[in-house]
């Protein structure tokens, strides 16, 4: 149980009848193939970065597919997983960018400390199966979730990268927050506008305009 300022917010929600949809089709999944990331961590996002908290958020498209990588927070993977190629070049981004040096880990848990919400729309994956379970009910969730973060009082820095990230920009509030969008960081599309985009440093002059701690992107090697 996620016991933060997400609670009363997720107990509603887990109690909507798209939800309670969801939530059969996600269990059955569980008993009948191998779904990432495991069970208890589907809802990482949510208890590592309370609702208050949030600065920025990144959204992403669904879980990484392969064992031992996802754990509920968009782009990142555990300690010990070789980086994978999306986020490799997030970090040649990040190095152009606000000089960071290129980690030798994936783990973005220290972003998600400093109020950093990694989001995917989808928050569940069959193993090899990429958007598996897309069109399952996640969407609907996620779009909640963004409207929820959209009434909040702060303002906030939306990173949307791709297509499918970019569809949640309608439900944005751009007079009060700063919608950042550009192509997916994958290696299929990052030359086409994801490098070059400078999105870590107008996130962090926009959090200074507004009187708000700028993120510390680098990433520190384990």
């Amino acid at each position: 149980m996620i016991v933060n300022h997400w609670t009363p917010w997720l107990k509603n929600e887990f109690e909507q009848p798209y939800f309670k949809e969801l939530a059969k089709f996600v269990h059955e999944e569980y008993e009948t193939h191998t779904i990432y990331p495991p069970k208890q961590l589907v809802f990482s996002a949510f208890e590592t970065c309370d609702y208050g908290s949030i600065k920025v958020v990144i959204l992403g498209q669904d879980p990484y597919h392969g064992k031992g990588q996802g754990h509920g927070m968009c782009f990142s993977v555990n300690p010990g997983v070789k980086i994978p190629p999306s986020l490799q070049n997030i970090y040649k981004e990040l190095k152009e960018d606000e000089g960071c040096y290129i980690p030798n880990n994936g783990y973005l848990m220290p972003w998600a400390k400093q109020g950093v919400f990694l989001l995917n729309a989808v928050l569940t994956v069959r193993e090899k199966q990429p958007n598996s379970h897309a069109g399952k009910g996640w969407e609907t969730f996620t779009d909640h979730a963004i409207s929820y973060i959209n009434e909040q009082d702060t303002p906030v820095v939306f990173m949307l990268w791709g297509n499918n990230a970019r569809k949640k920009s309608e439900l944005i509030n751009r007079e009060k927050h700063l919608v950042l969008e550009t192509v997916h960081p994958s290696p299929y599309s990052a030359n086409n506008g994801f490098f070059g985009c400078h999105h870590f440093s107008k996130a962090n002059q926009f959090l200074k305009e507004h009187g708000l701690e700028p993120i510390h992107w680098q990433i520190e090697d384990l």
